[in-house]
This record gives structure tokens, C-alpha cells and sequence, in this order.
């Protein structure tokens, strides 16, 4: 029993932060404008680019959250895997050329953007949602969004008899509702309820993992965080044979919330921030393109924009500093978004690729412009 309830513990520590994009703490930080900045948003000046101290350095320095299981978590080698770390990993292919050239760097929601302004990090790629505040207070950029979240709902059907993965808000009147105290989830939560005309009685924690010790414990009936968190969570609990897991049900099929992710920049870091929104737009158009790591050698030359963007004939990417192959790279050693998307959420996890994660033509949100 005690080593059951140690390895339980060990495991809700991984998942514990499964998505920073929710944590409000930094919605609300304060910044100082630089001298002759009038935007009331601080910079860092570095005296040189981006691009030039990642290459003078030899490697990427990553931010990531560390302990979010398919997005970044470190396995049992000590690597960095998931959803977010390949990310990084495409960056420092389409930088310098070695997609294993990367430092990850393991940050709280907290310190995050921090880090990110203080240029502690290069780039964060920590599931971070994207929010009108952030953009507006905090110093910081969001490049295109790169897994499209949103709050949802995990409760057993002991719970509630009938649940299924049709039910919705509504279906929780009169539940005790665990959440993490202070941040957009609790927002949500509150919210929903309101204009769904439901009561809930909220039992708030500090951190991610007193939410999910709790849930365990029966002290509430329901759990709710962003979609990918609890899939994390259930997956992490099916893998220590929790019988109780197989009966959890994660509903509703549209989310309570909008939680875009993606990677952020130094606000006024245009030429990289260029880099790291091309890095990522290079995925979606291999994706679009049905090309992945295993056939890109024989498919580069399909069409004229392929050829572009793999380096060839009329190329785009010397003139952003970076060398011809640099998003041909990315592809081969890293992978399309498809192929990203199938190595660390649906294969690990059972997180289908669906709705807005899909590509334009397949009524989803994946969208890359003309590679021109």
C-alpha cells in the first residue's frame, strides 16, 4: 500500500501544471516602460538578435513547463518529451540546423514570462494560452497557436448515473467542483454556472496536484481543468490500474472555455519572432502536404511552394538569417504537426486529433499562409 501510494504521488507530481495556459498568476504583472517607450511595456535590450546569441551559443534555451504530461515531461532518460518540447526541438533544427541542440528549461506558471522578458529563456513553449491581457500588460508575444485547449469537465459516472460524453455543464447542478484557486479555470467554472443557472459549491487548492489529491479522495464530485490536463490525469491513473479511472468520464464536447496554445516571444523581437512563427507554419503546410519525417526527401519538390520552403529555387528562409534547409530540417528531424501530434498526445495518451486541431480543408483551425 505505502509503495502504491508513493508511486500515486510520483505520478501526480508529472501531471501536476498539465496546462500553465490556465494559471492567472501572470495575467497581472506590472512592467516598466523602457526609456523612450511609450507603450508602458519593458524590453530587454540584448545588443544583438536573437538568432545571433542562439548560434553564438551552440543551442536553443527552451522554457517549458517540465511536468505536463504530453507536452513536456522528462522520461525515464532524463529527456525532455512531448507536445511542446518537440517544439523546441523544431527551433533549434530550423536555427541551427541539430534539433537535439536544445536546453529545456523547466519554469512555473510564475516565472514563466518572467524568464521569457528577462532573457533567461530564448522562447517559451509551455502551454500558455493566449489572452488579451497578456498581450496587453506583460511584455510578450504569441506567435500562431499551436494546439487549440479549452476547459472541460472530468466526473465519474458513480457519480453521476447517465453521464456520458454527450452531457454538459448543466449536468453538474448542485455538484462539488475541484479547481485551482486563482486562475482562469476558477473564472470559468464560476461563470458557466452562472449562465447555465446551475449551483456548484467550489473547493479550491493552490496547486495542481492538492486539486487532484482531492478529487481522489472523494472530496469533491467533479474535477476541471483544460482538456489536455485531464486527459493527462485519467491516462496517468488507467497506468497505476486505478479501477475508479475507467468509469471517468471527460465531457462536454464543446469546452467551457477558448485556451489557444502556442509559443511566445519577447515583445519587439520581430526578426525571431518571424523565425519561431515560420518554424511552425513549416509543420502545418508538410501536414498540409501529407508530408512527414519518413517522406519528405522524396515529396520536396511536389510543388513550387515545397520547393521554396525546403530550400530550393526562389527560398525565403537566408533571407531571415537562417540557412536554406532550415525548415527542411524541421520536418526530418522533428516531424509535420500531424506527425508531432500522433507521437505525443494521441499515441501516449489517447488524445485524437479533432476540431480545431485539424486542418483548414478538414473544418479545422490549422493554417499556415502562402510559403511565398
Amino acid at each position: 500500500m505505502l509503495k502504491r501510494l508513493a508511486v500515486l504521488f510520483a505520478v501526480l507530481a508529472l501531471v501536476a501544471a498539465a496546462c500553465g495556459g490556465s494559471d492567472d498568476s501572470s495575467d497581472t504583472t506590472t512592467t516598466t516602460a523602457a526609456e523612450g517607450d511609450s507603450s508602458g511595456q519593458e524590453t530587454i535590450d540584448t545588443g544583438e538578435s536573437t538568432l545571433a546569441t542562439v548560434v553564438a551559443r551552440g543551442k536553443l534555451i527552451c522554457g517549458v513547463s517540465g511536468s505536463a504530461i504530453g507536452f513536456s515531461v522528462s522520461d525515464d532518460t532524463g529527456n525532455s518529451v512531448g507536445f511542446d518540447a518537440d517544439y523546441c526541438r523544431a527551433v533549434a533544427a530550423a536555427t541551427l540546423g541539430d534539433a537535439t541542440a536544445v536546453e529545456f528549461r523547466d519554469l512555473t506558471a510564475a516565472e514563466r514570462f518572467e524568464a521569457l522578458k528577462n532573457g533567461e529563456i530564448d522562447v517559451l513553449i509551455r502551454n500558455s494560452t493566449w489572452t488579451q491581457s497578456r498581450d496587453a500588460d506583460i511584455g510578450v508575444q504569441f506567435a500562431t497557436t499551436t494546439y487549440y485547449d479549452g476547459q472541460q469537465i472530468l466526473a465519474s459516472t458513480d457519480a453521476f448515473p447517465g453521464l456520458s460524453t454527450e452531457s454538459g455543464i448543466a449536468d453538474i447542478d448542485g455538484a462539488t467542483v475541484c479547481v485551482n484557486a486563482g486562475t482562469t479555470t476558477e473564472k470559468n467554472i464560476t461563470e458557466g454556472a452562472q449562465v447555465n443557472g446551475i449551483t456548484i459549491t467550489l473547493e479550491t487548492y493552490e496547486d495542481t496536484a492538492g486539486t487532484q489529491e482531492a478529487y481522489l479522495a472523494g472530496t469533491c464530485d467533479v474535477y476541471t481543468t483544460d482538456g489536455s490536463g485531464l486527459f493527462a490525469f485519467r491516462s496517468a491513473q488507467g497506468q497505476l490500474e486505478n479501477a475508479d479511472a475507467a468509469n471517468w468520464v471527460i465531457f462536454p464536447g464543446a469546452p467551457i472555455s477558448k485556451e489557444p496554445l502556442g509559443p511566445v516571444t519577447r515583445q519587439n523581437d520581430d526578426a525571431w519572432f518571424d523565425i519561431v512563427n515560420w518554424t511552425v507554419f513549416a509543420t502545418f503546410i508538410a501536414d498540409e502536404a501529407g508530408i512527414d519525417s519518413t517522406n519528405v526527401d522524396g515529396m520536396m519538390d511536389d510543388t513550387p511552394e515545397l520547393t521554396r520552403l525546403f530550400g530550393g529555387d526562389g527560398e525565403l528562409q537566408t533571407a531571415m538569417g537562417l540557412n536554406a534547409d532550415a525548415f527542411l530540417q524541421v520536418i526530418k528531424q522533428v516531424g509535420s504537426y500531424g506527425e508531432i501530434f500522433e507521437n505525443t498526445l494521441t499515441g501516449p495518451l489517447g488524445l485524437e486529433r479533432s476540431g480545431p486541431n485539424l486542418q483548414w480543408f478538414d473544418g479545422g483551425l490549422i493554417y499556415a499562409p502562402p510559403a511565398r
